[in-house]
């Protein structure tokens, strides 16, 4: 690393096996640019504010385990506005670390002297790669989860923290996380192929009446223009809040994580294999869905008094901010209740955005009459 312009360090993760050595992956610059920039607006910031599910869980988990901050020295990776900083303070923290990288930490500091805890909070601006503490903490928080929990790769930054800051006998807030896959009936997968349809019509138009008008044949252009149209209307997840009723199957956990003890290689790649049994009659799967939810149990050592979950599943009352990201089949299965579908899925980071997410996934009908319908391999890119 001597010598490296530190404009090239990489904001993913802090290697502790390897001499504790940073990983160099990405220019910090254009990072900054396509990620961290946006949690600097407080109308960011007052959306996530604003998701009752999320405020509940994390306030609830701090108030209801106070004995895990009572005294203790926690460290708040990417605090945004400073609310868990605060609440923490509130619960009895003796010290907290506010470490967030946008200029959102000039409203944090704010924020925490109108609260009147300046004295316990300390909000310092910077990478959670590049700050240096004082001291080892007993306690990790931070609101990492992005869609589909890993999009934005914000964890690589918490398990740095982790593996910097965190005493052995330290708990995580959260502690594990899970992510969900289900098959789902929507009209979206229709909607989108009109949309696509549509633009190439225009299309088809465009190139006519430029070669009338003015001589040019843009037809070679044709090929790339349908690819790029198929990936932007047909390929990209769709955020969106489901209906429970829209699920047709029962879901399927597909990824399990203990924040105390994964590390950036498990979580630069999910891959999973796993069934689908369909539970209702005479109905269709026009989608994937994948949601996740986290937990709040603390350690082995230090368990939580109070365990409290904070679920993203379809919810027709509690939707929020994350909602689910939706898979589109864009030839859509009839299935019966006994049918069931065989899928494999993974899910890798993009080579050209470390934030964003490609989806390869593959699956296979399986009918109760004893018949299989042969597979179907789609992609699809989270972004």
């Amino acid at each position: 690393m001597e010598g490296m312009d530190r404009s090239m360090v990489s904001l993913t993760s802090f290697d502790a096996a390897n001499n504790g050595s940073y990983v160099v992956s990405v220019d910090k610059g254009v990072d900054f640019a396509n990620y961290f920039c946006t949690y600097g607006f407080l109308y960011h910031q007052k959306e996530m504010l604003s998701d009752r599910i999320r405020m509940d869980a994390y306030y609830n988990a701090i108030f209801q385990n106070k004995h895990h901050f009572t005294g203790k020295a926690v460290l708040d990776v990417g605090t945004g506005s400073g609310i868990l900083a605060i609440w923490s303070a509130q619960a009895g923290a003796r010290k907290v670390y506010a470490v967030e990288a946008t200029k959102m930490a000039d409203h944090a500091k704010a924020l925490v002297q109108a609260n009147n805890v300046e004295d316990i909070v300390e909000v310092i601006e910077g990478s959670m790669e590049e700050v240096d503490l004082p001291e080892k903490v007993d306690v990790i928080i931070s609101e990492w989860m992005g869609y589909f929990l890993l999009r934005e790769s914000m964890f690589d930054s918490v398990i740095c923290a982790r593996d910097r800051w965190l005493k052995s006998s330290g708990v995580m807030y959260p502690s594990h996380a899970r992510m969900w896959v289900a098959p789902v009936r929507s009209g979206l997968g229709d909607q989108k192929m009109n949309d696509f349809e549509s633009a190439m019509r225009d299309w088809y138009s465009f190139v006519n009446e430029t070669e009338t008008n003015y001589g040019v044949n843009m037809n070679v252009l044709t090929k790339a223009y349908h690819e790029e149209h198929e990936k932007y209307y047909l390929k990209t997840s769709l955020w969106s809040n489901l209906h429970p009723n829209q699920i047709v199957g029962t879901p399927a956990v597909i990824k399990e994580i203990d924040c105390l003890s994964a590390t950036v290689d498990e979580i630069r790649s999910v891959a999973s294999k796993f069934s689908l049994p369909i539970t209702i009659d005479r109905t269709r799967i026009s989608a994937f869905a994948g949601w996740f939810d986290v937990h709040f149990r603390g350690s082995m050592q230090e368990p939580a008094k109070t365990v409290v979950e904070l679920s993203t599943e379809p919810d027709e009352d509690n939707p929020t901010h994350w909602g689910q990201q939706v898979f589109l089949v864009h030839h859509p299965l009839r299935v019966n209740r006994g049918d069931e579908v065989i899928v494999s899925f993974s899910m890798s980071r993009s080579k050209e955005n470390h934030r964003l997410m490609d989806v390869d996934c593959a699956y296979e009908l399986h009918l109760s009459s004893g018949k299989r319908l042969e597979p179907v391999a789609m992609k699809f890119f989270i972004e």
